[in-house]
């Protein structure tokens, strides 16, 4: 495989946004590392876009699992030395699961906010603190983490709070990762998509896959000396 060629990997790959912008990046010329935890899902997605003849590959990651995450890391290391673009698009959203028709904070159980922090906040943590030292190495990164318009402060309503307060907490990741990384070529970024016609966003959404991914796309592909720290919907900031 050739080294020459810009490294992502997208977490959540097998379907939906995920699979989406591993088409994209791997149209641009990326050589993508498709993952997601069920490895039967992962390797057909992986397929279906090789057949598209694109650059794909599968590996598996269960974001919950820290041997998992490091496991990836060593195969991106042995392989490739190195990894460009991070793409955090792997998330859960189990409110409506846990609790029927209502929503509300009043009663959503302490393990449902616990099971979706996990997997949208901790995973993605898990995932960049992994990869992170294969961009520390060339100096260069683009971690883009998939959050949504429900995890803004400043438009908060109610409803959904789990899903609410596990990407109000990744914007947070994003915040201190891009403070940390101050003076790096490593850019971090969160990203809205909006309401994308996916399994988890349903088929009345309005936004399609293409609309959804490309300000992900956008944001993975920075150049230099771009905004990083910011909060992003149809490639323009929004409030936090």
């Amino acid at each position: 495989m050739s080294n020459n060629k810009k490294i992502a990997v997208i977490t959540g790959g097998n379907r939906g946004l995920g699979l989406e912008v591993s088409r994209e990046l791997a149209k641009q010329g990326y050589q993508v590392i498709l993952t997601s935890r069920n490895q039967e899902k992962g390797n057909a997605a992986a397929t279906k876009l090789t057949d598209e003849e694109l650059d794909v590959i599968y590996h598996p990651l269960d974001i919950t699992s820290d041997e998992s995450a490091h496991k990836l890391a060593e195969f991106l290391n042995k392989e490739f030395g190195k990894v460009d673009a991070l793409v955090n698009n792997a998330g859960i959203y189990i409110d409506s699961e846990a609790s029927g028709n209502n929503l509300s904070i009043f009663n959503t159980k302490i393990d449902t906010i616990q099971q979706t922090i996990e997997t949208n906040v901790y995973g993605a943590l898990r995932v960049t603190q992994a990869l992170l030292p294969l961009m520390k190495n060339q100096n260069y990164g683009r971690i883009v983490n998939v959050s949504s318009g429900m995890g803004q402060l400043s438009s908060m309503g109610g409803g959904s709070p789990a899903y609410r307060i596990s990407k109000t907490a990744l914007n947070a990741v994003t915040r201190i990762f891009a403070s940390e990384l101050q003076g790096t070529n490593i850019l971090v970024n969160s990203v809205c998509p909006g309401w994308v016609k996916t399994d988890m966003g349903g088929v009345n959404a309005p936004r399609t896959l293409e609309q959804g991914a490309d300000t992900i796309v956008w944001l993975a592909t920075l150049p230099d000396h771009s905004p990083t720290g910011g909060f992003f919907r149809d490639r323009q900031r929004i409030d936090w």
